[in-house]
């Protein structure tokens, strides 16, 4: 079986204001570096092998905090596990959206989840057939987090309201061409956690 830690990127200045930011380059702030930092330290009592990332410099980054906590070197990028595209949502507040697109009307150039999951739950499925029996972090975004939750839990997980945070991080396991959902939005206070059945 392998372990793969889904980790949310840090904080950025768009979601300090609630801006969509979907393909858009938004850099981590000083918040979102210190988020970073902290959920490194967290991982840091476990057993890691690899480290993976989506391109986009806030995940990136990230994952460069946290490869120093727990002893890995630049981590892989991982094209498919990218924000979701918004289209002409980015960089708009979700009250915004609802102005230009009410009542559910599509917003052009965006996504759909079952997109997202149709991207990034193969390279998920790739990384479990490529580190057999190890323990990984990939370092993405709350839209394809959120995609994934709901595809493997049949939609039971995120309750309603319930958010995908800066930093959090998210287990699922591999086994046998399965993805399953370990552990859902551990935080730095559940540090015991994130190392249990991985050491």
């Amino acid at each position: 079986m392998t372990f793969i830690s889904l980790v949310r990127h840090g904080q950025t200045d768009w979601n300090l204001t609630k801006r969509i930011q979907g393909s858009s380059d938004i850099p981590l702030n000083d918040t979102g570096r210190a988020q970073a930092e902290t959920t490194g330290r967290a991982l840091s009592g476990g057993r890691f092998d690899a480290i993976y990332a989506s391109p986009l410099s806030r995940a990136l980054e990230t994952a460069r905090i946290i490869a120093g906590h727990v002893g890995l070197g630049d981590p892989h990028r991982l094209p498919e596990v990218a924000e979701r595209n918004y289209g002409e949502a980015e960089g708009l507040t979700g009250e915004q959206i609802l102005a230009r697109w009410p009542d559910g009307e599509p917003v052009p150039g965006r996504e759909t989840r079952d997109e997202v999951v149709a991207r990034a739950l193969p390279a998920l499925r790739e990384l479990g057939e490529r580190h057999p029996g190890e323990n990984i972090i990939v370092v993405s975004h709350g839209g394809v987090i959120s995609s994934l939750v709901r595809h493997v839990t049949d939609h039971a997980l995120p309750g309603p309201g319930e958010l995908i945070p800066n930093g959090s991080v998210h287990r699922f396991s591999y086994d046998a061409g399965a993805l399953t959902l370990d552990r859902f939005n551990l935080g730095p206070e559940d540090r015991d956690l994130f190392t249990a059945s991985v050491m």
